[in-house]
């Protein structure tokens, strides 16, 4: 009869010989980065402006508007919103804004290694949409809270965000509230900033889209987290193609869950994932 594994001799071992987790570098390992994180653990959110250039922002805008298509089909994805899903499939643009070395350097902190990309989307606010209902991104995982995070996202301002165009509200220090207290509006507050700039906040910080009363769209882009034992909103495995896997960056590769979280987590044939695109 085989034997019974030996989880915590597993773990001695290494899995997966051939294809090693991933080290975070030094550009991961700053000092603003840390005051970003006591910032984020104080308030649940933090705002860094002018993190890519307006040129950037351009070319990401030009390239995601040939891909919008039809508004919300409900109010919360907000009938007066254009949203692109599996963008990871559709543009190589948005990649460097999803392997920020920012945020991976705040999601080291945060999270295990080995965390993966949930979901990513472009949003596209028209105008005379109406506010998006206030809620937190980890929800789903049925976990009483108050609790640590078990995702965070990052929405970045391709357009200025400003009071009147839809910027993204937050809640300040909502992040450690129970089950028992619901976020108002009027607690709420917007995430002014310009093009080029992000928002940072965890999974179990209160937030929404804003109400557009301007008379142009606001352009975002949003990646989001998670633990890499929880399970992502997006099935990147299903979605992407092994072409399109191969023409990813490493990082990249390991957040969609070409990766293993230790001992065997993500495994194909008791192999690590990357195995399968050679």
């Amino acid at each position: 009869m085989p034997q019974p594994l030996d989880v915590g001799q597993y773990n001695k071992t290494d899995h997966a010989k051939t294809h090693r987790q991933l080290k975070p570098g030094l550009e991961r390992n700053t000092p603003a980065i840390e005051r970003d994180f006591e910032t984020l653990m104080r308030d649940g959110y933090v705002i860094i402006e002018n993190l890519i250039p307006r040129e950037t922002c351009a070319a990401i805008k030009s390239e995601g508007l040939a891909l919008l298509g039809q508004t919300g089909r409900n109010a919360f994805e907000g009938h007066q919103t254009q949203r692109v899903y599996n963008v990871l499939s559709k543009t190589r643009l948005t990649d460097q804004l999803a392997t920020h070395p920012r945020f991976l350097g705040l999601m080291d902190r945060l999270f295990e290694p080995g965390f993966l990309l949930s979901q990513s989307q472009i949003i596209n606010i028209l105008p005379g949409e109406a506010p998006q209902g206030l809620h937190h991104d980890d929800g789903f995982y049925r976990l009483p809270r108050p609790r640590q995070p078990l995702g965070a996202a990052t929405v970045w301002a391709i357009d200025d965000f400003t009071e009147d165009n839809g910027a993204t509200v937050i809640v300040p220090g909502s992040h450690r509230w129970g089950d028992d207290r619901i976020a108002k509006r009027d607690e709420a507050i917007s995430a002014v900033m310009p093009a080029g700039s992000v928002v940072f906040f965890l999974g179990t910080t209160w937030h929404g889209g804003g109400e557009n009363h301007s008379k142009a769209a606001r352009f975002a882009i949003t990646h989001q987290y998670c633990e890499a034992y929880m399970r992502q909103q997006e099935n990147y495995l299903l979605e992407l193609s092994k072409d399109t896997v191969r023409s990813l960056s490493p990082e990249l590769q390991a957040l969609v869950g070409y990766s293993i979280y230790p001992p065997f987590m993500g495994m194909v044939e008791g192999m690590h994932p990357l195995r399968t695109l050679e």
